[in-house]
């Protein structure tokens, strides 16, 4: 896509990321580390070279949409709203295919990849979004008559909401506005790997798809959480948290016996031929057995293997 809002936004992303440094100093100081925070400003950086190189390709993939598109939407304000909520609807099930989807986690899990939550880790985008194919469930409705650009600046807007809410420097907002919107409090659940928060709370706005499709799951008071993912980078070597899923795919592509190797593309992260892995379901059903059995909370709150740093 051509017309990307977000550009304009990073000036303001870095005096937000500057003033939250200054307040974790007092506050939090372990919510920043030099090497990590360098490490997600150098994939936010990657991340827009590589989408302008491929923005060509994909805009032309959207203007072949529109070309054939069923109606014409003009550009009332409510073709905008329209967009904009079908976009986050869109984006709710591209978010949750990165989940599900080992070929579309190795293309996101970059943005999961750091042990800190700060404003520096929104910016941890991906490098081969355009190789997963992610932007065909976002450009899709340029075939129902939404102009590309208005679908791009939409996704833009997405995007920059999105920005805010990495953060443990805000703690819960307003009821009714935990009840419609994604909040910082509702993405530290998304991003921490905890058992009972794994692969929930998707949503890019509106936490009401999650709601609405089962994956909402509030943050537990008491609860520390743990960030990262299950089996941490330790490393903040750059092209290593760009490209070690898809290392790890083509691993298990290599060595796997020819019944199982379309399993290690197309099935959920952690699934193996031999059962020698742990997906985040079989985690989470292993927490809840533990749960039922009172074991002390502290060895329940992180996956095995799992070191909190």
């Amino acid at each position: 896509m051509t017309s990307d809002p977000v550009t304009y936004a990073i000036p303001a992303f870095m005096l937000l990321i500057l003033a939250e440094m200054l307040w974790a100093r007092k506050r939090a100081p372990r919510n920043f580390e030099p090497n990590d925070t360098l490490t997600s400003l150098a994939l936010g950086l990657g991340s827009t070279a590589f989408n302008l190189l491929s923005a060509g390709l994909v805009t032309a993939g959207a203007l072949s949409l529109y070309q054939h598109r069923i109606f014409t939407i003009g550009w009332e304000w409510w073709a905008w709203a329209a967009c904009f909520v079908l976009d986050d609807f869109n984006y709710y099930w591209a978010h949750r295919s990165g989940h599900r989807v080992r070929w579309f986690w190795a293309a996101h899990v970059n943005h999961h990849s750091s042990q800190h939550y700060n404003l520096s880790t929104a910016l941890r985008q991906t490098w081969t979004g355009f190789i997963a194919l992610s932007f065909a469930f976002r450009i899709w409705p340029a075939l129902l008559g939404f102009h590309p650009l208005m679908i791009a600046t939409v996704g833009g807007v997405n995007l920059i909401y999105q920005f805010w809410i990495h953060t443990e420097a805000i703690g819960r907002c307003p009821r009714w506005f935990e009840a419609v919107m994604n909040t910082p409090s509702h993405h530290r659940v998304h991003h921490a790997v905890n058992p009972q928060y794994l692969d929930r709370n998707y949503a890019g706005v509106f936490i009401v798809w999650d709601r609405l499709f089962g994956t909402y799951q509030p943050e537990l008071d008491g609860t520390r959480i743990h960030y990262g993912i299950i089996k941490q980078l330790g490393s903040n070597n750059l092209l290593w948290a760009a490209f070690h899923e898809w290392t790890g795919i083509a691993k298990d592509l290599w060595h796997a016996p020819w019944r199982a190797k379309l399993g290690y593309v197309w099935r959920v992260p952690g699934w193996s031929h031999d059962g020698s892995r742990e997906t985040s379901d079989m985690i989470r059903e292993r927490w809840l057995e533990a749960s039922s059995q009172e074991v002390p909370q502290k060895e329940m709150d992180a996956p095995r293997g799992f070191e909190p740093r």
